[in-house]
């Protein structure tokens, strides 16, 4: 009996130890208060701007293997500000722990969004910059912030910002290892197993032809389509109070998995 009482023990013991291993994910039950900080990085091979907003957590205690995550903002018709417009999203992940850069794409200077012809075609300098602009800022955080857990980026792009955040993960799948697309239309996620592929659709758009994946491409590469009943014009700040909370939850359920 006493043998049967032993081996019993060391069971439970073993369960309990498995239960406390960490995942990869961001968990915190802390409620940071959230500080944001504008800066303005400078690509000299390309001859660019880029203004990053950064929101981080106002506290002297460092976070161990913090989590980072870049934001990518809809197409804004260059009038710059677009990346704090997602303020609910990216300050409430800065509260729970995560290291959020939103990257301004589009400059005044820039030329408009194309809207017309094959918008695959003609919107692709757009995303490919847009790309450019994510790898710089990247490489220039591993250079400042080195303490970042970089092995676990994770990406997020609303719009064209999620048209980028999937070229982007297509042409440098081992630099990402999340992304979540909140309605990108026009540019294919990529059918892989890594990175993890989630996408949030609205209910007023479709995805044009070969976006996303049919359900037998879901099962297979473990990706995640979503739908909602939020306009695709209401991702940023303009949802309501319970549109920011699906928002939030859903991502933050992506995050966490």
């Amino acid at each position: 009996m006493n043998k049967f009482y032993f081996k019993l023990f060391i069971v439970l013991l073993f369960a309990s130890c498995s239960g406390n291993k960490k995942s990869n994910a961001q968990i915190s039950n802390t409620i940071y208060p959230v500080q944001m900080d504008s800066l303005e990085l400078f690509d000299p091979s390309r001859n660019r701007k880029i203004p990053v907003a950064v929101y981080h957590q106002k506290t002297e205690k460092k976070i161990i293997n913090q989590q980072i995550i870049f934001f990518s903002h809809g197409y804004g018709e260059n009038k710059g500000g677009d990346n704090k417009i997602y303020s609910y999203l990216t300050e409430n992940l800065a509260s729970k722990g995560y290291f959020v850069i939103s990257i301004q794409h589009e400059l005044p200077t820039d030329d408009l969004l194309p809207m017309d012809g094959d918008l695959k075609i003609t919107r692709r300098p757009n995303w490919e910059r847009g790309s450019e602009n994510i790898l710089f800022v990247l490489n220039e955080f591993k250079k400042t912030k080195p303490d970042l857990d970089f092995k676990h980026l994770a990406l997020i792009g609303h719009s064209n910002g999620g048209d980028m955040t999937a070229l982007f993960a297509t042409k440098h799948p081992k630099l990402v290892y999340k992304i979540i697309t909140m309605d990108n239309r026009r540019m294919p996620l990529p059918r892989a197993h890594s990175p993890k592929i989630y996408t949030l659709r609205s209910k007023n758009y479709d995805a044009d032809k070969g976006v996303l994946p049919t359900e037998q491409e879901q099962k297979k590469y473990g990706m995640t389509v979503q739908l909602t009943a939020i306009n695709h014009s209401d991702m940023d700040n303009d949802a309501t109070i319970e549109e920011r909370k699906t928002l939030n939850t859903y991502i933050e359920n992506y995050l966490n998995q």
